[in-house]
Order: structure tokens, then sequence, then C-alpha cells
């Protein structure tokens, strides 16, 4: 969009609302700043988008599906810690590609540098039709559900109110995200404490109970009479979804900063103190419940609660709320920059590549999936969704580390200013893809129709991006769809 100049002052033109514009055309706010994003992620705010986005509802409500799948009480602790350790293994491989490919976008921009732009175009369909709207509105009717549960209680809560609390949260938090990438750090950082303060509600008490003597649930914690082969993988599967969120810090590389040194020390700190909090809460849950109560209960922060801390208890829910709007926020934050570096690629509307003029934020990335969230919050089966298209998010992220070691060898050259051992890679990589030949066998439907999904990518892909003479009524279309979204959110291409 050209604004219209209103007066010449300091050799620029001054625009109709104030900002100026330079000789060579582009725009600067009323305080000559670039308008553009800025380097504000420091090394806590790093952290705190790592562990934000990790640490959900998850470890909160139901960790019973490693010890059911495992088999005993031992077996589940070694699971939890094996799952942080390969989880490591991702992250370190993602430091690697984030300080020798600066650019934001994380798995969409490693396979566009690593297969090509066809392969990276397929990733970003996926995501941007199903994936995460599907799971945006997961967490945040998890968010919905405990935060109206200490006003309903003891009774259950409509589900209508639970939705309307939900979209208020999307809404609230896409707000955040397109006002202030400042607040939208400084939150995260407070909701990132929060959970903290949560999990070492749990932790503290335990461990005193475990010093008190109350370890008869960890009499025969390795009793293999119940442990099956044949569940290990399964045990691991969910393990490895409840660290699922390593990966976004590389989302936002552009935004960190000194990415050589942060990113890398940003992702072993996050990764060390989840691993800690997960594996120290489930020996906390232990202290007071029995591997049989474990499996029982259908939230077992809140059962731990009752049990231990009395009245305290109603505290909980309120603690699984902040947890949830906390991934919702570091989640919305990464995800929009995916969808600002596709546009500036070329593969979405131009407008998501452009910034607010005053807030300094990618506001039509950050809307972006408002309207599916909304749409699958009140008319989709989100949970079948995201049942069949959970085998893809490995795949893809298996194929993003199979890019890693394809670059060594193609690129030997590119500076690598943080570069880790070739076994982390290759062993992460290959227990990526056992986990989608897993998936494959045991659920061969749901996979299956995930992964139609994702290969209407193809198609697309053809039909929007690859041929370049578009007919004249859809590339007018598109002009005026572009022009009208940068006049209602005030938004201009970024200056370089």
């Amino acid at each position: 969009m050209t604004k219209r100049s209103a007066s010449t002052q300091n050799g620029g033109k001054v625009g109709a609302s104030g900002d100026k514009v330079s000789q060579n055309g582009t725009v600067q706010d009323g305080d000559d700043r670039k308008v553009g994003l800025g380097k504000k992620v420091t090394l806590l705010r790093g952290i705190s988008i790592i562990i934000g986005t990790i640490i959900g509802a998850g470890i909160f409500i139901s960790p019973k599906g490693i010890l059911k799948h495992s088999g005993s009480v031992g077996m589940s602790l070694i699971v939890w810690i094996a799952c942080g350790v390969l989880s490591l293994f991702g992250a370190l491989s993602y430091a690697e590609l984030g300080t020798c490919i600066k650019k934001s976008g994380g798995h969409y921009t490693y396979i566009m540098e690593a297969f090509g732009p066809q392969m990276a175009f397929v990733r970003l369909w996926a995501d941007l039709i199903a994936i995460r709207p599907a799971a945006l509105a997961v967490i945040s009717l998890a968010f919905g559900q405990y935060i109206l549960e200490p006003l309903f209680m003891p009774c259950s809560i409509p589900p209508m109110a639970v939705k309307l609390a939900t979209a208020i949260s999307i809404t609230s938090v896409m707000y955040l995200n397109s006002m202030s990438v400042t607040w939208t750090a400084r939150i995260q950082i407070f909701l990132t404490f929060s959970k903290l303060l949560a999990i070492s509600i749990i932790i503290v008490p335990g461990v005193y109970q475990l010093f008190k003597g109350e370890t008869k649930n960890f009499e025969n914690a390795f009793d293999l009479s119940k442990v099956h082969l044949s569940g290990m993988p399964l045990a691991f599967y969910s393990g490895m979804y409840a660290y699922a969120g390593w990966f976004y810090l590389n989302f936002v590389i552009e935004e960190v900063d000194n990415p050589e040194r942060n990113v890398p020390l940003a992702i072993c700190i996050s990764m060390a103190i989840v691993t800690c909090c997960y594996v120290l809460t489930n020996v906390a849950y232990y202290t007071v419940m029995s591997a049989e109560e474990l499996l029982a209960s259908e939230a077992v922060a809140v059962t731990f609660a009752e049990k231990l801390l009395g009245n305290f208890s109603i505290a909980v829910p309120v603690f699984v709320a902040l947890s949830c709007y906390g991934s919702m926020n570091g989640g919305t934050f990464a995800l929009s920059r995916m969808f600002y570096v596709a546009s500036r690629e070329g593969h979405l509307p131009e407008v998501l590549s452009m910034i607010h003029v005053h807030r300094h934020t990618p506001m039509a990335a950050v809307f972006i999936l408002y309207p599916m969230t909304m749409l699958q919050l009140f008319v989709g089966d989100i949970y079948s969704l995201l049942n069949f298209m959970s085998f893809l998010r490995w795949l893809f992220i298996g194929v993003v580390v199979l890019g890693l070691i394809y670059l060594r060898y193609t690129k030997p050259d590119l500076p690598r200013p943080f570069k880790v051992p070739l076994f982390i890679p290759v062993v992460f990589c290959l227990t990526c893809f056992f986990m989608v030949f897993l998936s494959l066998y045991s659920d061969p439907v749901n996979t299956g129709i995930g992964f139609a999904i994702s290969l209407t990518g193809f198609p697309a892909y053809y039909i929007f991006i690859h041929f370049n003479h578009r007919p004249k009524w859809l590339q007018r279309a598109l002009d005026s769809f572009n022009r009208s979204l940068q006049i209602i959110l005030l938004v201009v291409p970024a200056e370089k």
C-alpha cells in the first residue's frame, strides 16, 4: 500500500497518518523506527517460549498413557527420562539448523532449504487447514474447561459455557499477539513462571512425602511381569507428545537477540528444566497414588491435590488453565512467524508478510488461524482430527532432521556456528520415522485420512503457486483482498 504524501520533512515525506516515508519509499513510524520485526527475544524470553509451549495441560491431567503402556512405575520413569533425552536430541538438531539458516519459519523454512518449495508448501498446507487450528482449539478447550471449574464446582459445566470461554481466550491471545511483541513476551514469561510454580506445588509436598518414608508405591517398581515390549513404542509415543514444543523458538529466529549463543543455550536450559520437572512431578504423584489409582484418575493433578492439599486443591484447575493459556500464547506467537515467512516466499497472500506501522507486529499473520480455529471449535470434531493428524507432526519433523543430514553432505561449507555430532540427528530421525510407522500400523484408517489431507497440498501447490499465469479474475480478487486487508489492518511491507 502506498501512502499519499502530505509534506516533506528532513529529506523524506510524511504520510497522511504521520508516518514517515523515506527517500527510497520505505515506511517508518512516527518515532523514526523501521517498520519491521525487531530482535526482542532475549535468552529469558526464548526459554519462556520453549518451556511455556512444552508444558501444557498434559503433565497435570493425564500422564497415565506412559504408565499404561510401560507396565510399571519404574519403567514409566525411565520412559519419561528417555523421551526427555530424545527430545533434547531433536532440539539440538534444530539448534544447528537455526544457527546456520537464520530465517524464521521453523519446519517450513528448513524443508524449503533442504528439499525445495513444493515439500515446504505441503507442510504449510497441512498446518494451515487442519493441524494448527485443531491443536489451538483443543488446548483452548482445556483452558475453558479448567478456568470455569472453580466457578461451577461441584456441578458439571455447560458445554456452551466452555465454548464461549474458549472463544474469548482465543480472541484475547490473537489480540495480544497483534498488539505488542514486548507484552506478548512479558506475559509469556509470567505464564511460564506460573507453570513452574504449579509444578513446584506438586513436586515439593510430593518429595517431602518421599523423605517421610512414603515409598510403598515404589516397591517392586521394576516388576517386569506386566511389561510388554509391544507396548513400549506406544509409551514413547505418549512421552514424545508430552515433550512436543521444543521447536517453537526456531519459528522466531530472526527476532532472537544473538541467536548463535542464545538459541542453543535456551534449548539446553529449557529441556533440562522440563525433563527434571516431568520426572519429579511423576515421582510426586507416586508418593500419594498407587499405579492403579493413577490409571483410574481422570485428572491426575486434581486427584493428587485433593489427597494431599485439602482446600487448596481448588487452585489446581486455575494453574492448569494458566498453563494452557501459556501454550496458546507461545504457539500463536511462533506460528504467526511461519505464515509471515511463507508469505514472504510467495506461498501465502502478500498481506501476511506485512507489518503494522505502529505496533511492529505481523498482524495479518497472527489472525490467519482465527477463522479456522473458531469454525472447528463450534462445528468440528476436533479430537478425531487431532488423532489422524498427529502422526504428520513426526513425519515432517523427521523430514526436517533428515534435511539437516542431507545439508551436511550437499552444503558442507555452510557456516555452522553450532554443530552437533552426526549420531544425534541420526538417532532422532530414526525415532521419528519409527513413530510414523507405528501410527500407520496401529491406526491405519485415521493416519491414512490424515496422510490424504496432506497430499491435497500437491494439487494446491500447482493451482495457486506453480502456474505463473493465473486467470485475470483470480489475480484481481487476490489484489483486491491484499489491498483491502492492508487498509483495514494498517500494515505495510517490512523495511529491509
